[in-house]
């Protein structure tokens, strides 16, 4: 730096911080410390699931199973003992302490899950638990209320929020979910905490809600997706910055979640069919060159061929259908009347409210 030049206060506040932040090659840095994992069935040793200073995603489908698997979460970090033999929690003693927030649920409800959570772990009050429910305060309310909640106990080690959508008044909202994002990192490396969040799955395609998905997905240190197949609930990790754990699947018996032992996920066969949301409109953009609005058959006939000509390959009649389906859903398409010809949404307007009400 020019030793000429002289900063205001305003920018040697500024440097100030960046000087603790710069990294040093020499000095000595441990590895995060574990706060969950897995054991291994196919290989020795465990998955790690999470660690402090760090927040994960669980995503999945409405309904398909992801707070029976917040169960298993809960359950692991408050207790000292493995669950199924399978899980376990290495919070400090000085951190082991489990926040629980659940953002949908009524009173009844959320206390029905912790009573769940009692009997997996085979403690009538488990002390170091604290939850909450949340769904009759407002958005920014609630965010107040778990920052506060953070910030005032240095025994937290591991925090639950089941519904993190429920902290903004949009996923779509750019501004809003990159404060999200910022509030999870700055919470877990300040006071050295795993945050467990919880985020549904579009209802067309297995992406996260949203802008707000976009940005945990990018920030997370671990993302778990929940599906569900028959009477099975199948977890998988599809994003880790550590090794990731290996897929299991659980079943429910007597409303509490039981590993199923031995159970082979089904590799998935790839479906090049299956567009993401903005794909989807890409195609339906270049039908939409050829003219301003189609009626129904003509739209047909017109997104067979952008298909064909940006995916270099032929759809039939019904995949076409499901393509419209899929598309009116989402809001990408527009009719007056029922019978009236269809025009096309811009993109970063088909944020409709009624999507995110459908998506719950």
């Amino acid at each position: 730096m020019d030793s000429n030049l002289k900063p205001s206060k305003e920018v040697k506040a500024i440097l100030n911080i960046a000087k603790k932040l710069k990294i040093d090659v020499k000095q000595k840095l441990n590895p995060p410390q574990i706060a969950w994992q897995l054991k291994n069935q196919k290989s020795p040793g465990y998955g790690i699931l999470g660690t402090l200073g760090n927040f994960s995603l669980i995503t999945g489908k409405a309904k398909s199973g992801k707070s029976f698997f917040i169960n298993i979460a809960v359950s692991t970090a408050s207790t000292n003992d493995s669950i199924f033999d399978r899980f376990k929690s290495n919070l400090p003693l000085e951190q082991n302490e489990v926040l629980y927030f659940d953002t949908e649920q009524s009173k009844y409800h959320v206390q029905k899950a912790v009573k769940s959570i009692c009997q997996q772990i085979k403690v009538d009050v488990p002390t170091n638990l604290h939850t909450y429910h949340l769904r009759s305060q407002p958005p920014k309310k609630r965010l107040e209320i778990i920052e506060a909640l953070i910030n005032s106990n240095n025994k937290i080690g591991f925090v639950v929020i089941d519904g993190i959508k429920d902290l903004v008044t949009s996923v779509n909202d750019e501004d809003q979910a990159s404060n999200i994002a910022s509030k999870l990192l700055k919470w877990s490396e300040e006071h050295n905490i795993h945050i467990v969040t919880v985020l549904h799955q579009n209802p067309s395609n297995p992406k996260a809600r949203g802008h707000l998905g976009t940005e945990l997905v990018n920030k997370a240190e671990t993302v778990l997706s929940v599906t569900k197949d028959n009477d099975i609930f199948i977890v998988e990790s599809t994003e880790s910055r550590n090794k990731p754990s290996e897929s299991f699947a659980f079943e429910i018996t007597n409303d509490l979640p039981v590993i199923i032992e031995k159970y082979k996920v089904k590799k998935k066969v790839s479906d090049n069919g299956i567009l993401d949301d903005s794909e989807l409109h890409r195609i339906l953009s270049d039908a939409f060159t050829i003219e301003g609005n189609f009626l129904y058959k003509k739209l047909i006939d017109q997104l067979r061929l952008s298909y064909k000509k940006l995916q270099n390959k032929t759809i039939g009649y019904n995949k076409a259908v499901d393509l419209i389906k899929r598309a009116k859903f989402n809001g990408f398409l527009h009719q007056e009347t029922d019978k009236g010809p269809y025009t096309l949404v811009e993109f970063d307007n088909y944020k409709s409210d009624e999507m995110n009400r459908l998506s719950v």
